[in-house]
């Protein structure tokens, strides 16, 4: 009896919403490539919209305590880095739900160590903001 492999994804057909990739696709269609993928990313996770009001709260704070243009970039490049390590690891999720069973039970770590990432990344961004937001806070009492 011959023995099956699984598919590879270069195998199998695309979704029926994806367009044909070309081998050199234009720059439209490699941002609209990369836009789907946002979209795919943030679409059905419950944590993007825990990390958006986050953002959003950064912004506001930003704004209310008049930050300069320096404190501005730690805080966008904070959210920026929490918000990429989410997309990496809805990457790695969804790389794992479309496997079979054996392969999940050899990979599962994978999924840890992404949500790890993404714990870490938000540390990362809550002690940047403490210090920026702190310092700032810090300034309107002593001044």
């Amino acid at each position: 009896m011959p023995v099956t492999l699984p598919r590879l994804m270069t195998d199998m057909a695309p979704p029926a919403d994806d367009p044909p990739r070309t081998r050199r696709g234009k720059w439209k269609a490699k941002f609209g490539y990369a836009v789907r993928g946002v979209k795919r990313g943030v679409r059905g996770h419950s944590s993007f919209s825990v990390h958006i009001f986050a953002a959003a709260a950064v912004v506001a704070g930003a704004v209310v305590l008049q930050c300069d243009w320096v404190e501005w970039c730690l805080l966008l490049g904070a959210v920026g880095f929490v918000v990429v390590a989410e997309l990496f690891n809805s990457s790695v999720e969804a790389l794992f739900h479309g496997q079979d069973d054996p392969v999940k039970a050899r990979t599962y770590h994978a999924l840890d160590i992404a949500a790890g990432a993404v714990l870490v990344a938000s540390f990362f961004a809550a002690v940047i903001g403490l210090i920026v937001f702190g310092r700032r806070i810090w300034m309107c009492f002593n001044s």
